[in-house]
């Protein structure tokens, strides 16, 4: 498409309402008008949309399917650049147009989530971010048994390589996992260890989680807070570990594990963030809180495809199928309110005039829905049709 175009009489999704028979003109890579029930005279290129629906690209401030990208089995690596720029097109064609890559800083857990791979990757994603076709960002995940990573995540914020930081704790026996043996039975399989090796992992990270995680852990949000790095906290379980992370700077709860801590997060403030393939399945895949049940609470105002940006568009669909949210709410989920959450909604995030063009054009009405186009800037990053 050229610098300026129309998208003529879609059915459009904004944060308040869905426009039928909506024209939307598009000028140097930013929404310029929308026109409810008209079209633009002129001679710039009319793209005709009409029977389809015009969304706002999907940011997707959680998303370790790079993990798997890079390691798609134990052991089995593939070059970092290729992965990234493999990943990024599935994500283009998934209709997200920003996204955060989440990396994780655990030395005492296993595959990639270790200390120099997580840190390597994170350099290279920045690197490449210039040449991909959607906005790229960086999530760092931190685990806080894992005291060597505190100088190096340091280092990272201080450059300007992180856009979104969290705490995590996977120690058994609390947050996400509650009983050690579904510690063992996800970790196990997944990265092929042993019996005995699991049981060095767990001894390690009880160890470690009694030693100063509280000094590593101010240190980190401080440094978060200094440099304006938004700060999340992962599978928190309980009012009182909420009201800590509140006096930290943390302002959103990621998977919050019981419906006790969603709504505690909600009466606080803090933002809750679920995951799409929860919504789409009908439950956790641990056991823990079910998102359908959250939202039905009133508890959660984002959705991250977590591990799967396929999701993503199914859950929203799905939401408003369930008569959960109606549609421009949902989308409000994995648009609007993630880029408010991280400090960009007043670039991105919304079909409105003056904010980027960042948008994607689907055919909803086959029965399955389907990506056409994806745009990032105005620019056309992925096409089916």
């Amino acid at each position: 498409m050229s610098d300026s175009f129309v998208i003529d009489a879609a059915t459009v999704v904004t944060p308040e309402a869905v426009l039928p028979e909506c024209s939307v003109r598009v000028e140097q890579g930013r929404i310029a008008e929308l026109r409810p029930g008209g079209s633009f005279n002129g001679s710039d290129p009319h793209l005709d949309a009409r029977g389809k629906h015009l969304f706002p690209g999907f940011i997707d401030l959680h998303c370790d399917a790079i993990e798997k990208q890079i390691e798609p089995r134990p052991n089995t690596f593939f070059p970092v650049d290729i992965a990234i720029h493999e990943l990024d097109k599935k994500l283009a064609a998934c209709g997200v147009t920003t996204i955060f890559h989440s990396l994780s800083f655990a030395e005492l857990e296993v595959g990639l989530r270790s200390n120099g791979m997580a840190a390597k990757i994170v350099r290279e994603v920045n690197r490449q971010a210039p040449t991909l076709r959607i906005n790229t960002r960086v999530h760092t995940r931190f685990e806080v048994t894992d005291g060597g990573a505190v100088p190096i995540l340091q280092e990272l914020i201080r450059g300007g390589e992180v856009g979104l930081f969290s705490l995590m704790d996977h120690t058994p026996g609390q947050g996400q996992f509650r009983e050690v043996a579904s510690f063992k039975n996800y970790y196990g399989p997944v990265y092929a260890k042993t019996e005995e090796e699991m049981d060095r992992i767990i001894a390690r990270k009880q160890q470690a989680q009694n030693g100063d995680a509280l000094t590593r852990i101010g240190r980190l949000t401080d440094c978060c807070r200094e440099h304006l790095v938004a700060l999340a906290s992962h599978d928190d379980d309980c009012a009182a570990k909420l009201d800590w992370l509140q006096q930290l700077g943390v302002g959103m709860s990621e998977f919050p594990v019981n419906l006790a801590a969603a709504r505690a997060a909600r009466d606080r403030g803090i933002t809750v963030i679920l995951g799409a393939p929860n919504v789409l399945r009908g439950s956790s895949q641990g056991g823990n809180l079910s998102a359908r049940e959250a939202l039905a609470e009133g508890c959660g105002e984002i959705l991250c495809s977590d591990y799967a940006p396929q999701t993503l568009l199914h859950a929203v669909l799905t939401l408003d199928r369930l008569g959960l949210k109606p549609l421009h709410e949902a989308v409000n989920l994995v648009s609007r309110n993630p880029a408010q959450a991280v400090g960009i909604g007043a670039k991105t995030g919304a079909l409105v005039e003056g904010l980027a063009a960042d948008l994607q054009l689907l055919d909803l009405a086959q029965g399955f829905p389907r990506v056409l186009k994806t745009f990032v800037g105005g620019l056309e990053v992925y096409g089916s049709c």
